[in-house]
């Protein structure tokens, strides 16, 4: 059964095809979900005109926004302490570092370091000294605060406001 008239479809690549269905997918299914979000059609009252011109409006903006797809390296790099300013985090110590500090400080001290600083009479652990030799800045340490880039600052403990 041959005609005449035969057509000539064009035949477009399936690799070509499923990856314009691929990414469309995921942009048309958030798309809905925020359509109907903003639609309200479970409540009495539709959207007015201009609510709706406002709705096409965001849609259009969310489907004309470039996706990155391509992750560019980027290699950490120390940002300098220059002059006891520190740029990264806050100019005192939080208490995870201070936590971090006085248990590294306190397991050194028990495994026999000697302190930097006469051993106070009221002092029982090792935890007691490592707190007095915190307060008084005399553990030789550097606290590296890291951004989410991966650059990072090295800070000495003697630069934080006490």
């Amino acid at each position: 059964m041959s005609t005449s008239k035969e057509t000539k479809l064009e035949q477009v690549p399936e690799t070509e095809q499923d990856e314009k269905v691929e990414e469309n997918t995921g942009l048309n299914k958030a798309l809905e979900t925020y359509r109907k979000l903003i639609d309200r059609k479970d409540l009495v009252e539709p959207l007015t005109e201009k609510e709706q011109e406002n709705l096409e409006k965001k849609i259009k903006e969310i489907e004309d926004r470039e996706v990155i797809d391509k992750i560019i390296e980027h290699d950490p790099v120390e940002i300098p302490c220059e002059k006891g300013k520190i740029t990264i985090g806050p100019p005192t110590l939080t208490r995870f570092e201070k936590a971090r500090i006085m248990g590294a400080r306190a397991l050194q001290l028990s495994l026999g370091a000697p302190p930097f600083i006469p051993i106070p009479k009221n002092a029982k652990y090792s935890l007691d000294i490592s707190m007095e030799e915190l307060v008084q800045r005399v553990i030789p340490i550097t606290i590296r605060r890291v951004l989410p880039n991966g650059d990072y600052q090295n800070i000495p403990i003697d630069y934080f406001d006490k």
